[in-house]
């Protein structure tokens, strides 16, 4: 295992880069907060009635400027708070400071225990998740008999995986052999859950017990959610914050717009007009993504399995094909699907000589790295951090972004402030029920209701000028509708 980064000799338990970093993320955190109208709002609402008062939150999500805007909401509205990041480039290193120094100085840090920092290996990141379940020194300084966080915010579903496994196999007594044909990260996730076996023989089934709920980020992540209730292996109710309108229709689209086309700069200095882009999946990710290389001056082609979103693509003007039909033609090939393998080996030997390949779904097998990775004659040259050209056989070469993993957040800085403010004012709104009224959230999925998705969105309008109309009350009437809404039955489709 790599060896973790030196903390400060310090009360508070943390990893970081660099805690001399903090007051850059500071600044940078006050300019953020500037445009999070939501979660400055909710400072101000709730901050005296300390709704989370109690609360012990186990956090895994992108550890970025705007998530420490984030982590700051959840303790000012009386959470006990510890951090890791969803991936192991997605963390810059001045937030995590800062967010970690909090009051305090880098000689004597006083904030959030933060475990995260810029290029983890993969053995790093699955210690600093397991790292935000251990909660015996906050414990042991109230007197306390609890050892562990009370509520997850995920984002992925990683911390999630690890507390229902880890459970799992403490009830089987043992962790099952890993397959030979494992990727590196289910050899990792495996090799975890056993020295936590050989550890404690509960240590998960205690922390699951005391798990009130968890509140998901991404559609990667309430999948697996679903999947666990609909087997019936879901231990603790779960708020799926992505299906919020307020969320998947404004971070997924809007956000991926913005961070997308900065990504392939930061990464490429490659000019985008004139070229031949190819998205993968026409979901409200692929809607982005399209529209930012369009916008560009790309000429971009679709695929999709879904007729639905086909038909879409087709009507907005796009070209939708498979990819196999086009793929020597493709400059730039993006994905966005949330599924496996939809980038094959195959399709990568058949591409253009040093055309880029870049994911903005979730996880890193939506391109098969690993079976780029043992293909015979292949060579692996970096560039520069998170840009590698991969030579192949063929004497051709890709350029690939993030080792497949997430570019807009590994090659640039994630989604801008206002657009993840949506985001996080639904994460906020999501702990706060399951927290207060859990006793109305039996274990199930569920998404937020829609008076407070309507909230978010009022929350940010003032930011941007807009004067709402308002419903006179025989129209109210009219239309079957409260004057003050909710303004929308919830099968809407925005």
């Amino acid at each position: 295992m790599t060896m973790l980064p030196d903390a400060t000799s310090t009360a508070l338990p943390f990893r970081v880069a660099d805690l001399s970093l903090a007051e850059s993320g500071r600044h940078q955190i006050r300019l953020a907060e500037n445009e999070m109208p939501g979660l400055m709002a909710l400072r101000e609402e709730f901050g005296a009635s300390q709704p989370l008062a109690g609360a012990r939150i186990a956090g895994s999500i992108h550890m970025t400027v705007q998530t420490a805007v984030l982590i700051e909401t959840l303790t000012a509205l009386g959470a006990q708070v510890r951090w890791a990041s969803c991936n192991i480039f997605s963390t810059q290193d001045e937030a995590a400071a800062a967010v970690a120094v909090g009051a305090g100085t880098p000689d004597a840090p006083a904030g959030v225990p933060v475990f995260a920092w810029k290029g983890e290996t993969l053995e790093e990141y699955w210690w600093c998740t397991e790292q935000i379940f251990d909660w015996s020194g906050e414990a042991q300084a109230a007197d306390a008999d609890w050892t562990g966080p009370n509520m997850i915010l995920d984002d992925g579903g990683d911390a999630s995986l690890l507390v229902h496994k880890g459970r799992e196999y403490e009830l089987a007594g043992v962790v099952p052999e890993t397959p030979e044909d494992a990727s590196h990260e289910y050899r990792v996730i495996l090799d975890t859950l056993r020295r936590s076996l050989a550890a404690s023989s509960d240590r998960w089934t205690r922390r699951a017990a005391d798990i009130q709920g968890v509140t998901e980020e991404t559609t990667t992540g309430v999948h697996r959610l679903y999947e666990l209730a609909r087997d019936g292996e879901l231990l603790f109710p779960a708020i799926n914050v992505n299906d919020s309108v307020t969320k998947s229709k404004f971070d997924n689209k809007y956000g991926i717009r913005h961070s997308l086309p900065d990504g392939l700069n930061r990464a490429t200095d490659v000019l985008i007009g004139g070229k031949v882009a190819f998205v993968v999946g026409y979901g409200d990710v692929g809607k982005g993504a399209a529209e930012a290389l369009r916008g560009q001056g790309a000429r971009v082609i679709v695929s999709e399995v879904d007729p639905i979103c086909a038909l879409q693509a087709a009507m907005d003007g796009y070209q939708v094909a498979k990819l196999s039909s086009v793929i020597e033609t493709v400059d730039i090939l993006v994905t966005g699907t949330g599924n496996v393998d939809v980038v094959r080996v195959d399709d990568i030997q058949r591409m253009k000589h040093q055309a880029i390949i870049a994911n903005v779904g979730h996880f890193d097998n939506e391109i098969d790295m690993a079976g780029l990775e043992r293909l015979p004659g292949v060579e692996k040259v970096e560039i520069k951090p998170q840009v590698h050209e991969w030579r192949l056989p063929t004497g051709r070469s890709v350029l690939v972004l993030s080792e497949g993993r997430l570019m807009n957040l590994g090659n640039a800085t994630g989604h801008p402030s206002f657009v993840m403010s949506n985001s996080f004012t639904n994460q906020v709104l999501a702990q706060i029920e399951l927290w207060v009224r859990n006793e109305q959230y039996p274990i199930g999925v569920y998404v937020l209701p829609k008076h407070l998705d309507e909230k978010v969105a009022r929350l940010h309008l003032d930011a941007l000028g807009v004067e709402l109309t308002e419903l006179r009350p025989e129209q109210a009437a009219y239309i079957g509708v409260p004057v003050e809404g909710p303004y929308k039955v919830d099968h809407y489709r925005y």
